[in-house]
């Protein structure tokens, strides 16, 4: 039984570890692999993330939302799958919800997220 729970913490260890630390409204590149047939390729999907979604480190999903052709499309990833090759951290978004569903009805410039602004301290001394 420990045993078991020993493996599934290396294994989640490993894998969380490759990806950075990311939030609701910030905007991410998952490079994801497909395959099609007997071909394989690397696809890029870059958007906001809209939610994070799940308590369990096996169980956890993102969504993320981008607008291609003026048509919202949102996909859900799972952390662990074996499908996700990267995951780079565009922009850090300033929102003040986990979940930003009222992204869905805004569309233009209301729609874009505000960039959070690093404060970055001086080292003159």
């Amino acid at each position: 039984m420990d045993l078991i729970k020993i493996v599934e913490q290396s294994f989640n260890n490993e894998k969380a570890a490759e990806y950075p630390e990311f939030k609701a409204g910030d905007t991410i590149t998952v490079t994801y692999r497909i395959k099609e047939g007997d071909k394989e390729r690397l696809q890029k999907f870059r958007g906001v993330v809209i939610q994070i979604n799940g308590n369990s480190p096996f169980t956890r999903t993102f969504t993320v939302r981008k607008v291609s052709g003026g048509v919202g499309v949102e996909r859900i990833f799972p952390f662990q799958s074996p499908f996700i090759d990267s995951i780079e951290l565009n922009k850090v978004g300033k929102v003040r919800r986990a979940r930003i569903f009222y992204l869905r009805n805004l569309s233009g410039k209301k729609a874009r997220i505000q960039e959070k602004k690093l404060a970055v301290k001086a080292a003159e001394k």
